[in-house]
């Protein structure tokens, strides 16, 4: 009977954390690496999510982005105004942030438009 509690509260628990948890948790920072790219500043751009639970398929907002810098489109895939981060794997709470480098004019502003939320 207690496992049984035990489970309810962990389950109750987990689905109340999972309701706050939302793209606002997803936090975005970038600053300039230093180095240059076809004479462009390079930017380091990093993901954090900072729910205890897993967000995956990141969607970006990214109308007009564009890099000298050539990116994988298994890093970041544009497609139409929306770009997928990390080919849609996880990311986690925590010390797994993703991160990746572009090279333009001026920092782009990214923001997170959509995702899937898991908690486990």
């Amino acid at each position: 009977m207690a496992a049984i509690v035990k489970i309810l509260c962990l389950s109750l628990f987990l689905g109340v954390v999972s309701a706050d948890c939302s793209l606002a948790n997803l936090t975005i920072l970038q600053a300039p690496t230093g180095a240059k790219v076809e004479s462009k500043p390079q930017w380091n751009l990093t993901i954090f999510n900072q729910c205890i639970c897993t967000q995956t398929q990141v969607k970006l907002s990214c109308k007009g982005f564009q890099s000298v810098e050539k990116i994988d489109p298994t890093v970041l895939l544009k497609t139409g105004d929306s770009c997928l981060v990390n080919n849609g794997a996880p990311i986690h709470y925590g010390h797994d942030n993703f991160t990746f480098t572009y090279a333009a004019d001026k920092q782009f502003p990214f923001t997170p438009i959509d995702s899937l939320i898991f908690c486990s």
